[in-house]
């Protein structure tokens, strides 16, 4: 069975979802295609669900730029649609004096990203919004919030679906070339089929990679090498003894193991890093050791025992160990040279907050690639 259609979203978690609404409220004849038997069931479920502020990532880059503008635009999605949210703000702690003066790094970091409210805090000061912290010094981030991700990404879903869009499940993505006036995806699952695109976007998450060397015609120059990042969660099970998210200073391939609280106010920790050849989301309790000594380092009361297995997630990285973090890398017409076509890669946070802001940017490709010529 073939068919034709005008655009094809690959992957429906947060940025499959909301560039797929993008196009649809655009008029655009909208596709869906996702591998799994339900929205947004790998990265997108399994990360801290927090609205980031923008501060870590390189002036002028995609995530810096993409974050600052998708925080703006997903709060007030937010409130538009009513999806739970709070706005609780967080604090970055150096948790000793040779730590400050990364502190003041990460405000000038983000003052030039535009984010302008980051308030230095003594000791002193933070220990009075958060007297369980122990800290040499601290920044406040009063932007920083946390989200219900899947009723962010129910919310896409009907949008793009009110606007004619189909999400369609169990159907990934196993081959497909690059034609003359389109792309034509061969689709598996319980009935195979291939579908001709005249717009394709690639937002597999992790599978971006193998579905891109899957599609003849692709450059396998512009295909990027995929590093895959597991993080563990432990949970604290009863009354987080924190208001606020606590973030220490950044290293060793993420942000530390940080504390964030869901909307119901527990308390969870993580993610850590360990780099894994292969999707596997295995928990192993044995890393708690691990846990217990980063967390007591703000947080020294933190008692035997008291950390709970909660669960882990798969952050797909275009940088490997001991490399500073890759940038998104968002691909046009003009970049790989396939009209038509968009490639999302290395999507991981602050992905979520961007989201909105990556729809747009992604609408700006396809547009300004429409007349690019195949190389």
């Amino acid at each position: 069975m073939s068919e034709k259609i005008d655009c094809c979203v690959i992957g429906a978690g947060v940025v499959g979802l909301a560039i797929a609404r993008r196009m649809a409220l655009a008029g655009r004849e909208v596709i869906v295609l996702e591998t799994h038997a339900a929205i947004g069931m790998e990265t997108s479920s399994r990360n801290s669900e927090v609205i980031h502020a923008g501060i870590y990532y390189p002036a002028g880059g995609l995530k810096a730029r993409l974050c600052v503008a998708g925080k703006e635009m997903l709060y007030a999605y937010c409130a538009e649609r009513g999806i739970a949210h709070r706005r609780l703000g967080k604090l970055i702690v150096a948790t000793g004096d040779e730590e400050l003066p990364i502190l003041a790094r990460y405000r000038a970091s983000a003052a030039a990203n535009g984010v302008h409210d980051l308030q230095p805090l003594s000791d002193e000061d933070a220990q009075q919004l958060e007297p369980e912290v122990r800290c040499a010094g601290a920044l406040l981030s009063p932007s920083t919030g946390i989200i219900d991700s899947h009723a962010l990404m129910l919310a896409l879903q009907g949008d793009a679906e009110r606007e004619g869009a189909s999400v369609v499940f169990l159907s990934p993505v196993v081959s497909g070339r690059v034609e003359n006036g389109g792309i034509t995806l061969g689709v598996g699952g319980a009935e195979p089929m291939k579908i001709t695109c005249r717009t394709v976007v690639n937002a597999a998450g992790l599978s971006a990679q193998a579905v891109a060397h899957a599609i003849s015609g692709i450059p396998g120059s512009a295909i990027p090498p995929l590093y895959l990042a597991k993080g563990h969660y432990f949970t604290l099970p009863g009354k987080a003894p924190f208001s606020r998210l606590v973030y220490p200073v950044a290293g060793g391939g993420g942000l530390g193991v940080h504390v964030t609280l869901d909307l119901g106010g527990q308390a969870k920790f993580g993610p850590d890093v360990s780099w894994i050849e292969g999707v596997d989301y295995s928990f192993d309790e044995s890393r708690a050791a691990l846990f217990y000594q980063a967390i007591r380092r703000y947080y020294p009361e933190l008692s035997d025992g008291a950390l709970q297995p909660g669960y882990t997630g798969i952050r797909p990285k275009l940088s490997g160990p001991g490399k500073a973090a890759a940038d998104f890398m968002i691909q046009g017409p003009r970049e790989h040279g396939v009209p038509g076509l968009v490639s999302l890669y290395g999507i991981e946070s602050p992905g979520l907050t961007a989201s909105l802001a990556i729809a747009e940017h992604v609408a700006g490709l396809l547009d300004d690639g429409a007349g690019a010529k195949a190389k």
